[in-house]
């Protein structure tokens, strides 16, 4: 974040900053993201004020949720483990073989 510094004001970065603190956003991509944004809207005229009962409050959607929430759902069968367990069964089967022809 120190290197947001060379290029983004440092009234826009506070604010960045602030922003991303109050979505829960504690990464360095979304105080840049909430910076810019906060450039952005000083740069822009004023839009209409918000409708009655929105709240100004900025959200943060991360990435990784996004995807993941947009995923088709995964209707591939669940692993199964019954292959090896049959292996381990033998490995036993001829341990125990050994030890016994050890032990005669």
């Amino acid at each position: 974040m120190l290197l947001l510094t060379r290029h983004i004001p440092h009234e826009h970065l506070v604010a960045g900053l602030a922003t991303a603190l109050r979505a829960g956003a504690l990464t360095a991509d979304a105080v840049a993201l909430e910076a810019r944004k906060a450039a952005q809207a000083e740069d822009e005229p004023p839009v209409a004020a918000l409708p009655a009962g929105a709240s100004g409050s900025a959200t943060v959607t991360f990435m990784n949720e996004w995807r993941l929430a947009h995923l088709p759902p995964d209707t591939r069968p669940l692993p199964s483990v019954t292959p090896y367990d049959q292996l381990l069964r033998r490995r036993r089967a001829s341990q125990d073989a050994q030890r016994e022809e050890e032990a005669q």
